[in-house]
C-alpha cells in the first residue's frame, strides 16, 4: 500500500519536477526545452471524428487536461484560456491565429464527444475538445506527464477525478515550450503567450 501511495505522489509531482528542472534553462530558452512531454496521439473530436497530433502541425498548441464534470477548477481554467485568446485577438491577432487551444478529458467514461463539445463551446469556439477510449486517454496522459486518478464513487454513483492542473504551451512541431500560469489570471496567460508565440 505504501508503494502505491508513493507511486501516486510521484506521478502527481512529475509535471512539476519537469517544470522545475527547466529553471536551469539558458536565458531566452523555453523552460521546458528538451523535456519529454508530448507525442503522437489519435483521439476523438466532438463530431466523433479521429484527430491526430499531426493535424495541429504548424500551429502552437495550448494543451489542457481536465474533465467536464469538474466542479470548479477545470471550468475556471478553461475560462482563463478562453479570455486569454480573446484578449490576444485584440492585442496580437496574428499570434492568436497561430494558436489552437486543446482540451483533453481525463474522464473518458462520462465525457463523450458530444459532452466534451458542449463543454468547450462555453469558453471559446476555437477550443478543440478531445476524448477517446480509456486506453487512448491513459496513453496521452503518460506522454504529457499528467496524473489522473478516478476517486471512489459516492452513494449516488457520482465521482471526482483527481488530476494535474497544468496547461502546456507546445510549439509548431509539438515540442513543449512552457507551462502556462493558469493558477493566476488570464492576463498572466496572455503575457506568456505573447512572449513565446512568434
Amino acid at each position: 500500500m505504501a508503494d502505491d501511495t508513493m507511486s501516486r505522489i510521484f506521478q502527481a509531482l512529475a509535471p512539476l519536477l519537469l517544470i522545475v528542472s527547466g529553471c536551469s534553462a539558458a536565458p531566452g530558452e523555453p523552460p521546458l526545452a528538451g523535456a519529454r512531454i508530448g507525442g503522437p496521439f489519435t483521439l476523438t473530436d466532438p463530431d466523433g471524428k479521429p484527430v491526430r497530433d499531426s493535424d495541429f502541425a504548424g500551429k502552437y498548441r495550448i494543451v489542457y487536461f481536465g474533465y467536464t464534470w469538474c466542479p470548479d477548477i477545470c471550468p475556471n481554467d478553461m475560462l482563463k484560456i478562453g479570455q486569454a485568446m480573446k484578449t490576444l485577438d485584440k492585442q496580437a491577432p496574428a499570434k492568436a491565429k497561430a494558436i489552437v487551444p486543446i482540451f483533453i478529458t481525463v474522464d473518458p467514461e462520462r465525457d463523450t464527444p458530444k459532452v466534451v463539445g458542449a463543454f468547450v463551446r462555453n469558453f471559446d469556439d476555437r477550443i478543440v475538445g478531445l476524448t477517446g477510449s480509456p486506453a487512448a486517454i491513459a496513453a496521452v496522459e503518460k506522454q504529457y506527464a499528467v496524473y489522473a486518478k478516478k476517486e471512489p464513487a459516492g452513494p449516488n454513483g457520482a465521482y471526482l477525478v483527481g488530476h494535474s492542473q497544468i496547461a502546456y504551451l507546445m510549439d509548431k512541431d509539438g515540442k513543449p515550450i512552457t507551462s502556462l500560469p493558469i493558477e493566476k489570471d488570464a492576463a498572466a496567460v496572455v503575457e506568456q503567450l505573447d512572449h513565446w508565440v512568434r
